[in-house]
């Protein structure tokens, strides 16, 4: 029975999360070394499926595992899947907080955007934004929309997690006059 419990716990966190990595799935689950945590991802074949990015596997949910947990997406390879593994690497790193969701649409009077995920820390809320090879011109124009929602709404944060020192920076000097932080996807693993 314990073994069923883990099956179901590591399939609601792919649901959750729609793409993890060994190493990812191992630091939430508690599922040892390495090769203990091959040996029950090799057992759940029935129940998850792979694919190599980067000589990392990384597990979605088949159609079997998505029954057993109701996930109505379905996920298949994606050259996309760094841009999900930042932003699960954040939420393991903030202690995969209850309230998180994905892709939140944000509308306020006339400033609409989407978040990357969404999450509630002492009454405030937390928008998530991924910053993986994205044009730096597109988080230019992201940051405007959150600063026009902020004479609107000042009670929110901005995280950012994106990929190098000099990114950071950037991304620093221009989120200036918000609340928030930068984080290198580095310092999350």
């Amino acid at each position: 029975m314990k073994n069923q419990k883990k099956l179901e716990e590591i399939l609601l966190s792919l649901k959750k999360c729609d793409y993890l990595s060994r190493e990812q799935l191992q630091r939430m689950h508690r599922l040892g070394k390495d090769r203990n945590a091959q040996r029950i991802l090799s057992n759940m074949e029935e129940f998850i499926s792979y694919f190599h990015e980067n000589r990392r596997k990384i597990y979605y949910l088949n159609a079997a595992g998505r029954e057993m947990v109701q996930a109505v997406k379905k996920r298949k390879k994606t050259v996309q899947v760094n841009h999900y593994l930042m932003r699960n690497d954040l939420y393991i790193h903030k202690g995969r907080p209850s309230s998180w969701k994905n892709e939140v649409k944000i509308s306020i009077n006339k400033v609409a955007l989407i978040a990357d995920a969404v999450y509630i820390s002492n009454k405030i809320h937390k928008f998530i934004e991924i910053d993986y090879k994205q044009s730096m011109v597109k988080n230019v124009q992201k940051i405007k929309k959150y600063k026009d929602l902020s004479t609107v709404n000042p009670h929110f944060s901005l995280i950012w997690v994106t990929t190098t020192p000099y990114r950071k920076n950037r991304l620093e000097q221009l989120c200036q006059g918000l609340r928030g932080k930068v984080y290198l996807w580095e310092d999350l693993k």
